[in-house]
């Protein structure tokens, strides 16, 4: 099943296959059907078949409704008689899956592939409930250090729609939770009609299904949130999609799990396995901390053939597994990356999305998480602590609270020693996609702000380099004030919003050394601001472009005290490698432009560290600037060590634009660039890289975390 729209516009695409009942024994081909029309039946309608309702009650139908009840009857009575049809005694078929394991922020979109799996199964069942799959193919990959173990289930498809007892992770992740459509369901679950739609398939035969949606009487108790689509005809399971209350959870690392289960119709009478899909997700259970685990699996199920001659042996539920050297060996017809690309990345898929949403409508808003709605909260390392020479020692400590939904407030708040102040936040978030613009709402008093642009290190570097070598790379400054971002909807491969609004009100104050005595110290002077109350409003918009190339601009208009300015950003780039994997590179170009009104907080500076090693550090300051980065990095002992070359060239333009008197910066007065070498240690996530200066003199040696941990740190 490739794609569901809710909608009166709804369209379904549905795979089948007309089967030569003559030759049980030979293998059935997918065939046919691209075309799905929505039934000139509209939700409305449904509701008058399966439940009919008068009055303003009609718009949204009622739960439990004979009708509704008389469907799930049959449904039920369907499943039991099935395992004893006659026509349909046994199948064998193909499955081909990819399963992922990554990590992400719980307070953006940031997701960073760890693992890889590809996997090929045979399969066979046998009437009445007989189940065998062997792994005949099975490879991997890590791209950052793991020693996760997947239980099978997760590199196995389900055969019968789980059975009258849903058990996922052999029971360490759900256990025994009641189906939907099992004898004693309907003493456990509430049932309502949501939609009706009318697929066509290969022999012009269009059938009618009904999705249902359902929910636990208690909400309490272990079960299924979520939709079954059900064939009106004969009551069959076409799709399920759901997730569970939090008491489902064996595992109290779980965040949620959210599965998509599509049937395709055979036979003209048997919906069996297409395509699966699931997300499973965790954190740890009482802190709310830097970031989750996630395993995504999909798999496609071809190439069955009905009632072959299986083994006298083959009873029970069993899963096997072929050799390691054989399984590595199984020609895969697809690359291990592919599906990747074609996806789009890591970009949560639309099925997934759509069960989210599904759950959401029929809970009301409740929390559906197995974590604690209250727990401890770290966005980043140095919210514990850290050291600069405008706070001196900063302690600190967070809580994260879940009121409802996927909605979740974030609080933070500490105390800088030095400066004898203490500082916080409060961000109120929606972790999910919805229909319209998605809010983030930010509170903050005495926030720390790094002025330039790009940053010359994390905090927990610039406390590490602080306290060992009074080198500071921060150029500080302290807001208060709000913020509302608006993002938009996340697009049709489930991806990060492409537009943001933002409406921001804050107060900005600078900063001083208060780490220094009289005598002076070895650290750079603080630079002076222009302090005062800022309003302002910033739109960004990221898109593609042809090649792989992405693009991201923002552009700024607001006031501070009585100037206005405006500002203009664009951050485009594009990743290399070779078909073979001997080497992987990037091209960045970044650019900027202020109007001459601008605060001097908000100008760019280069020089140094992440910018123009070899420079020195944010010497070339201007209210435009462009720099242009490329880097190649070849492994050399995979995945300990590789060999990383660079180069970057880029000039900074102040014109009649005045800095204050304190800053130790200039423009470029022309090109200035740096060429270096480095190494690419421990999967690439840490850099050791040496550079030249080039249209100037100097060397500069750089220990730092790669991009991708950078915002963790």
């Amino acid at each position: 099943m490739d794609q569901w729209i809710d909608s009166v516009g709804m369209t379904f695409v549905q795979q089948t296959s007309p089967l030569r009942r003559s030759r049980p024994a030979a293998r059935a081909v997918s065939v046919i059907v691209l075309a799905g029309l929505l039934c000139p039946v509209s939700p409305l309608r449904a509701q008058e078949e399966v439940g009919a309702q008068t009055g303003a009650d009609a718009a949204r139908p009622e739960w439990n409704t004979p009708a509704v009840l008389d469907l799930i009857g049959r449904a039920r009575d369907l499943r039991q008689s099935t395992a004893i049809d006659p026509d349909l005694q046994t199948y064998a078929a193909e499955a081909r899956g990819y399963v992922y394991f990554f990590i992400d922020r719980p307070d953006s979109a940031e997701q960073i592939l760890v693992k890889a799996d590809q996997v090929a199964l045979d399969m066979w069942w046998r009437a009445p409930n007989h189940t065998r799959q062997t792994i005949v193919g099975l490879r991997d990959e890590k791209v950052l250090p793991t020693s996760i173990r997947y239980h099978m289930d997760h590199l196995t498809v389900i055969q019968d729609d789980f059975g009258d007892q849903i058990l996922l992770g052999d029971g360490d992740e759900v256990s025994s939770v009641v189906h939907p459509i099992a004898p004693q369901a309907a003493e456990l679950y509430d049932y309502r009609v949501s939609d009706s739609l009318s697929i066509t398939y290969g022999s012009g035969e269009q059938v009618r299904v009904y999705e249902v949606r359902v929910r636990p009487k208690d909400l309490d108790q272990p079960g299924f949130v979520g939709s079954v689509y059900l064939d009106l005809d004969r009551a069959a399971i076409v799709r399920m999609s759901f997730s569970f209350t939090p008491s489902s959870y064996v595992d109290p690392y779980l965040d949620y799990i959210r599965i998509s289960l599509d049937n395709s119709l055979w036979m003209e009478r048997f919906w069996l396995p297409y395509r699966q899909e699931i997300e499973i997700r965790r954190e740890i259970p009482l802190f709310d901390f830097l970031a989750g685990s996630i395993i995504r699996g999909r798999f496609d199920v071809r190439a069955y053939d009905f009632n072959a001659e299986l083994p006298d042996d083959f009873r029970g539920r069993t899963i096997r597994s072929r050799s390691v050297a054989e399984r590595e060996a199984f020609p895969f017809e697809r690359g291990l990356f592919d599906d990747l690309e074609e996806s789009g990345g890591l970009r949560t898929p639309p099925s997934i999305v759509e069960v989210e949403a599904q759950v959401r409508e029929v809970v009301n808003d409740k929390v559906m998480s197995g974590l604690a709605p209250i727990r401890l909260h770290g966005g980043r390392l140095s919210d514990f602590a850290r050291y600069d020479r405008a706070e001196g020692i900063f302690v600190g400590a967070g809580a994260t609270f879940r009121p409802t939904g996927s909605v979740a407030i974030r609080a933070t708040g500490g105390y800088a020693i030095g400066r004898e102040q203490a500082s916080g936040s409060v961000r109120i978030s929606d972790s999910e996609a919805r229909d319209g613009w998605t809010p983030t709402l930010d509170g903050y008093f005495d926030a720390l702000t790094d002025i330039g642009g790009t940053a010359g290190a994390t905090l927990l570097e610039n406390t590490i380099t602080s306290a060992a070598g009074s080198r500071d790379y921060l150029d500080p400054y302290f807001r208060r004030g709000a913020s509302l971002t608006l993002r938009a909807p996340r697009n049709g491969s489930g991806g990060q919003s492409a537009w943001t609004v933002g409406l921001r009100f804050e107060e900005h104050r600078g900063a001083q050394d208060v780490v220094s005595g009289p005598e002076g110290s070895d650290f750079r002077p603080v630079r002076s601001i222009d302090e005062g109350t800022m309003g302002a409003v910033e739109v960004g918009a990221g898109f593609a472009l042809p090649g792989d190339v992405r693009v991201r601009m923002t552009g700024t208009g607001g006031r501070l005290s009585d100037k206005d300015f405006a500002s203009l950003d664009l951050d485009v780039r594009r990743s290399f490698s070779d078909s073979d994997e001997r080497w992987t590179g990037e091209a960045r170009l970044t650019g900027g432009l202020l109007s001459s009104g601008a605060p001097a907080q908000r100008a760019y500076l280069l020089g140094g560290r992440h910018t123009l090693m070899g420079h020195e550090y944010r010497l070339f300051a201007g209210r435009a600037f462009w720099l242009a980065r490329g880097e190649v990095t070849i492994p050399v002992h995979t995945p300990w060590l590789g060999v990383r070359a660079f180069t970057s060239i880029g000039s900074t333009y102040l014109g009649n634009w005045a800095l204050p008197t304190d800053w130790a910066a200039r423009p470029s007065y022309g090109l200035r660039g740096t060429v270096g070498l480095g190494l690419a240690i421990g999967w690439d996530s840490l850099h050791f890289d040496v550079g030249r200066a080039v249209w100037g003199t100097g060397w500069e040696a750089m220990l730092s975390v790669a991009p991708q941990f950078r915002g963790w740190m």
